[in-house]
């Protein structure tokens, strides 16, 4: 049986992560929001056909914009397929 010893060096990653200061973890935040807020905006100058056109309404901006992570609209028929006549 064998083992083998070998030293690391901290990475950058980790080393950030080991200096993270309250002021970055604001900074990121503020990130985040301004980033939701010109989603919202954008969404919002978009007429109400071309919101149709992407699945959602006007009433579900605000909770589009607040769950960016999220792929499709909560009630589409066609999440995780194409809808019928699209050629992919």
């Amino acid at each position: 049986m064998s083992s083998i010893h070998r030293t690391t060096e901290p990475t950058q990653e980790s080393v950030k992560r080991q200096v993270y200061s309250p002021i970055e973890a604001y900074w990121d935040a503020f990130q985040e929001w301004r980033k939701r807020e010109t989603l919202r905006t954008e969404l919002c100058r978009l007429t109400e056909r071309e919101l149709a056109d992407i699945g959602i309404t006007r009433g579900e901006i605000d909770y589009v914009a607040s769950n960016r992570g999220i792929a499709t609209s909560h009630h589409s028929p066609w999440v995780g397929q194409n809808p019928p006549g699209m050629v992919t």
